[in-house]
C-alpha cells in the first residue's frame, strides 16, 4: 500500500491538522496550496480570500514545522472556467449556484487529484469533516457524515467518484472541531486560532451581484416584478440580484410580506408571492452522481436536503434516466431553488445527489 500523500493546505487550521495526523501515521507527505485566482482580477482585497498571501504563508509555516515539502499550484485558469464562469452563468439564468461544490468537484478532486497522481502520490488529503469507508458487501467506497454533526461537510462532497474516494483521506472526519484546534495549539501552529472562512472566497462581503457586474463588465437591465397572475407590481434592478425565498432588498412596500418565488430570465421578470407560495413538494435533479449504488432501481425512501444548512427531510426518490432523479418530499419544503444541490442520505451514508432543475 502506498504511504505517500499530498495534503491540500488552505492555510486554515483543519488542513494543517490533517497534515499533522498523516505525518503521525507515517505517511510521506507534501503540502500544496491551490492558487485559484488573482485577487485584483476579481476585486477582492488581499486578506479576504482563501488563497491570499497570508494563507499561503500560514500553510508554508505549518508545512515547514512538519518538515514537509510545500508547493503552490496555479489552477487559476481552471477555477475561472469551472467555478467563477459557472457561478456567473447560473445567476444570469435565474439559478443560485453553490461554487464550493464546483470547487471540490473540479479543483480538489479532479485537478489536484490528477496532479497528485502525476507526482506519484497515491492519496489526496483534505481537512474536510466527512468519512470514507469501504463496504465489502457492496464492493464500493461509501461517503459518510462526520462524527461532529455541527461541522459535517458531506453535502459539498456528493460528486466524488469511486476512484476519488479510493484515493482520498479525511483524517478529521472522526473528530470534533474542538479537538482539531487543541491539536493545532498543542503543536504551536500559527493558524491554531484562525477563524473559519465563511463567505464565497472570490466574492467580497457576500455581494454577489456587485461581483458579477464588476467581473463581466455588464449592467443587467431593470425589469418587472410581477405576481403569479402576471400583474406588474414594480421594477426590479436586474435578475442577478434575486434568489428564491428572498424578502429583503426588493425596494417595494406591500400590505403583507412578499417573497421571490421565481426568477425568469426569458422575459426578465421576477415573480413575487406570499410565504405559502414558496412551498413545494417535488422537483427534478440533473447532473447526478450516485455513490452508494450504481443506480436507483426502484423508488427509495431517503432523507434529502436541498441546502447546506437545511435539516434533512424524508422523500421518495426515483431515478428516471441515467442523469435524472425525481425527488418527492413527504412534507412541503420552503424555497427549493434551481441551481442548488440536493443530497440524499440513508442514515449517515451519502447515497448521492444532483443539481436542482
Amino acid at each position: 500500500m502506498s504511504r505517500k500523500a499530498l495534503i491540500a493546505m488552505s492555510g486554515g487550521v483543519d488542513s494543517s491538522v490533517a497534515a499533522f495526523l498523516m505525518k503521525e501515521k507515517g505517511y510521506e507527505c507534501i503540502g500544496a496550496t491551490m492558487k485559484l485566482f488573482y485577487n485584483e482580477e476579481v476585486g477582492v482585497s488581499k486578506d479576504h480570500s482563501c488563497c491570499s498571501l497570508d494563507d499561503v504563508e500560514d500553510a508554508r509555516s505549518v508545512a515547514q514545522s512538519l518538515d514537509m515539502p510545500y508547493y503552490v499550484l496555479n489552477f487559476s485558469d481552471r477555477f475561472k472556467e469551472d467555478v467563477i464562469d459557472h457561478f456567473v452563468k447560473a445567476y444570469e439564468n435565474g439559478m443560485t449556484p453553490n461554487p464550493c461544490i464546483d470547487c471540490n468537484r473540479y479543483l480538489k478532486f479532479e485537478k489536484l487529484f490528477s496532479r497528485a497522481k502525476e507526482l506519484g502520490y497515491d492519496y489526496v488529503v483534505t481537512g474536510h469533516y466527512a468519512q470514507i469507508v469501504y463496504d465489502n458487501e457492496k464492493g464500493r467506497y461509501l461517503l459518510k457524515k462526520a462524527v461532529d454533526p455541527t461541522k459535517d461537510q458531506s453535502y459539498v462532497l456528493y460528486s466524488m467518484t469511486q476512484e476519488q474516494l479510493a484515493h482520498t483521506m479525511f483524517p478529521l472526519g472522526g473528530m470534533k472541531k474542538t479537538q482539531a484546534r487543541e491539536i493545532a495549539e498543542a503543536h504551536g501552529f500559527i493558524n491554531a486560532k484562525k477563524h473559519d472562512s465563511q463567505d464565497i472566497c472570490f466574492v467580497q462581503n457576500g455581494k454577489y451581484a456587485d461581483f458579477i457586474e464588476q467581473y463581466t463588465g455588464k449592467t443587467y437591465p431593470e425589469g418587472c416584478f410581477v405576481n403569479r397572475e402576471g400583474k406588474v407590481l414594480g421594477k426590479h434592478k436586474g435578475i442577478i440580484r434575486y434568489t428564491i425565498g428572498q424578502r429583503k432588498g426588493l425596494g417595494l412596500s406591500f400590505a403583507q410580506p412578499m417573497y421571490v418565488t421565481e426568477v425568469n430570465p426569458a422575459d426578465n421578470t421576477v415573480v413575487l408571492g406570499l410565504h405559502e407560495d414558496l412551498f413545494t413538494t417535488s422537483f427534478l435533479a440533473k447532473d447526478i452522481n450516485l455513490i452508494a449504488m450504481e443506480k436507483i432501481d426502484a423508488p427509495m425512501r431517503l432523507k434529502a436536503k436541498v441546502r447546506y444548512r437545511q435539516p434533512e427531510q424524508w422523500a421518495v426518490v426515483t431515478q428516471i434516466d441515467q442523469d435524472t432523479l425525481r425527488v418527492e418530499f413527504e412534507e412541503p419544503q420552503r424555497a427549493i431553488t434551481k441551481g442548488q444541490a440536493v443530497v440524499l442520505y440513508d442514515g449517515d451514508v451519502v447515497v448521492g445527489g444532483g443539481t436542482i432543475q
